[in-house]
């Protein structure tokens, strides 16, 4: 008998594109014990070595199948303190679930989401160190250092710029994906760990990192990737352009749909263009259609190079979202304000250096899509604000330049997560944290 996935309940399309309430409702108890059920339990589970925090992913969906929920979750949370973000956002279809044996693959982190909503983080009581480590950032790979650190007995506070915390998963994961509630309930997990964090505290005015080092044993900077690309194209300074991360910005962290109970203005426009073909692209098109706007993206490469997660493809199609394949803008046209982009075909060539096709323009083949707001959603790079304020080696991107072990060109500076990489995952940003705490635990114990 062919075996079929669980699938979980999700909101109906044309309901959920007139609210910001989470898409996929997750997995009931009774379908969380049958998809771990189909868990072979393999000798050498390879789902573990697809993951990049480590979880010992066969121990904790055999507690499921037990029914010991707190303890499956236990498990996970000695390899990753934000099982909730990352049941939700980890693209485990390239991690762990592209290796499973199973046919089709164990859905891995809907089990991970699973016990992180329905079961209790238990706090254990550690030795303190009387050592005191600074964190500049409190995104992911600044929550999973500090958190780690802190199961290891060190006084640990992370500098927040903003006055939420949370990163890139406050401002910019819209709430039909990550919910804030989700976000914060983790957060508050890693601040009973003894976690300090101090909001609005931009490091580079309040403190340098040079007035850090004498209060503090080591710095970890994990300030991400913040600063957005454009295209550099005519008409980009036109009212009604945005970056994808002010948008994501207005919205997610300043509540802007919710005007004018939050006073953040953003444009309501009739029609939008979202130029970008990876997750914040499609995160921006879903937000500006629940603003009551018809989407199209352009995108210069085909489907199948799309760097988006095809879960979230699939969404945005079911919620009347198109997709223009192929098309690059060239420019952005209107006097004032947007009226159109104007974009050209594309055909695609040899493979580039990201391993995909490269696009190439068709001559004469220029077309406008009429619109009264566009999206730049090409990527960003990370944030240039730390690297002005100390002499560090910085790379031809912006990014803090480290060693194999996070070090960066300062004695007992560190870093890791976006600001080293530029954009990356979630959960690469959580192993880059929790490996660093475990190299600077390593250099204090020796000296």
């Amino acid at each position: 008998m062919q075996v079929f996935k669980m699938k979980p309940e999700e909101q109906n399309p044309k309901e959920r594109i007139h609210n910001f309430k989470e898409v996929c409702l997750g997995y009931t108890k009774e379908q969380a014990i049958e998809e771990a059920k189909r868990c072979l339990q393999c000798p050498v589970p390879l789902c573990e070595k697809g993951c990049p925090a480590g979880i010992s992913i066969k121990e904790f969906i055999k507690h499921i199948v037990d029914e010991e929920f707190d303890l499956a979750l236990k498990i996970v949370l000695e390899k990753n303190s934000l099982p909730g973000v990352c049941g939700r956002v980890c693209p485990a279809e390239e991690q762990c679930k592209k290796i499973c044996i199973s046919k089709p693959a164990i859905n891995i982190n809907l089990l991970e989401r699973f016990v992180a909503d329905n079961s209790e983080k238990i706090i254990k009581s550690v030795k303190k160190t009387g050592k005191k480590i600074a964190v500049v950032g409190s995104g992911p790979a600044g929550l999973a250092c500090s958190s780690e650190l802190a199961l290891m007995g060190y006084e640990v506070v992370i500098f927040e710029a903003l006055h939420k915390p949370g990163g890139v998963l406050t401002y910019g994961i819209p709430e039909f994906r990550l919910p804030n509630k989700i976000v914060m309930d983790e957060i508050n997990y890693i601040k009973k760990l003894g976690v300090n964090i101090k909001l609005n505290s931009v490091i580079g005015k309040l403190f340098s990192i040079d007035e850090l080092l004498k209060k503090y044993d080591s710095v970890f900077i994990a300030t991400g990737a913040g600063l957005p690309y454009f295209l550099g194209i005519a008409g980009e300074n036109l009212n009604n352009v945005y970056s994808a991360n002010e948008f994501l910005t207005r919205n997610n962290l300043m509540k802007a749909y919710k005007f004018p109970e939050y006073i953040t203005p953003v444009k309501k426009a009739k029609k939008t263009v979202v130029i970008g073909g990876g997750n914040v692209a499609v995160d921006s098109a879903r937000v500006a259609k629940r603003l009551g706007s018809d989407v199209t993206i352009v995108y210069r490469r085909s489907r199948n190079e799309m760097p988006a997660r095809n879960e979230e493809i699939k969404h945005a199609k079911e919620e009347g979202i198109e997709f223009v394949f192929l098309a690059n803008p060239l420019r952005i046209i209107g006097k004032d304000d947007v009226e159109a982009v104007e974009c050209i075909r594309m055909k695609l060539g040899e493979p580039d250096d990201s391993g995909r096709k490269r696009p190439l323009p068709l001559k004469g083949s220029e077309f406008k899509i009429s619109c009264d707001q566009a999206i730049v959603a090409i990527g960003q790079g990370p944030n240039p604000m730390i690297g002005k304020t100390i002499d560090l080696n910085i790379g031809k991107k912006g990014n803090i330049i480290v060693d194999n072990n996070y070090q960066t060109s300062i004695n007992n500076v560190f870093a890791g997560g976006d600001i080293t990489s530029g954009s990356a995952t979630v959960i690469k940003a959580i192993s880059d944290g929790k490996k660093t705490a475990k190299i600077i635990n390593e250099k204090i114990k020796r000296g």
